[in-house]
């Protein structure tokens, strides 16, 4: 089951990283450099943490074939959706704009999902290193969150986890890690599926309901 998760993560996250490419309008190089470092950032920063050198997705050479692979599937099935031959420049500029929507919602599930299954294996991987409490929920965030923050920061953009209005990402992150921490010594496997469940269910009830944590007063 682990192997499963830490495929499901790895290659979400290729996606996630290969869209958010495409949206900087990034060439095939940059898209499939953004794609591996989303996929196999937060895992090998966990891996680091926990002391386990190489770091496993550097020593899975097929899963790096197929994270390049599905960045280059995601570059050329988005260069296929988004061809329009229409000479209408309304309609153009209305289809471009209805494609950029798509994409960022197809982002945001597939980002949701990584975040889930990457927290639940780096608190695994926390448990499994004879972490405490505190120490999992750590290698469990840092595991779902650290593709992203290398990925915002390859394109410009001031991480995410730290300005998120009405959308928890990191608190997600460290819901999933406590509640694999909580349950794992009951079943490995419910308390994986578990931790993945209240993850997703925490990012997307924040998003639904605008949720917000407290931030500094405007002087």
């Amino acid at each position: 089951m682990l192997e499963l998760l830490n495929w499901l993560g790895t290659l979400t996250f290729a996606a996630t990283g290969a869209l958010v490419g495409i949206q900087q309008r990034f060439d095939i190089v940059g898209v499939l450099v953004l794609a591996s470092v989303t996929a196999v950032g937060g895992g090998s920063i966990r891996d680091i943490v926990v002391g386990r050198l190489p770091t496993a997705a550097i020593r899975n050479e097929p899963l790096l074939w197929v994270v390049a692979l599905t960045g280059l599937l995601v570059f050329y099935l988005d260069a296929y959706l988004s061809n329009d031959t229409n000479p209408n420049t309304h309609k153009l500029k209305a289809r471009h704009a209805r494609h950029q929507r798509r994409l960022q919602l197809l982002v945001y599930g597939l980002d949701t999902l990584g975040l889930a299954v990457f927290a639940a294996l780096g608190a695994e991987s926390g448990l499994s290193a004879g972490l405490g409490m505190w120490g999992v929920i750590f290698t469990g965030t840092v595991s779902a969150v650290g593709g992203g923050v290398l990925r915002d920061v390859l394109v410009g953009k001031i991480p995410g986890i730290f300005y998120r209005a009405g959308d928890f990402y990191a608190s997600a992150g460290a819901l999933g890690a406590l509640v694999v921490f909580l349950l794992y010594g009951l079943n490995t496997q419910i308390a994986l599926v578990a931790g993945i469940t209240s993850c997703l269910l925490m990012r997307v009830s924040s998003r639904a309901l605008k949720l917000n944590l407290p931030v500094p007063r405007k002087i």
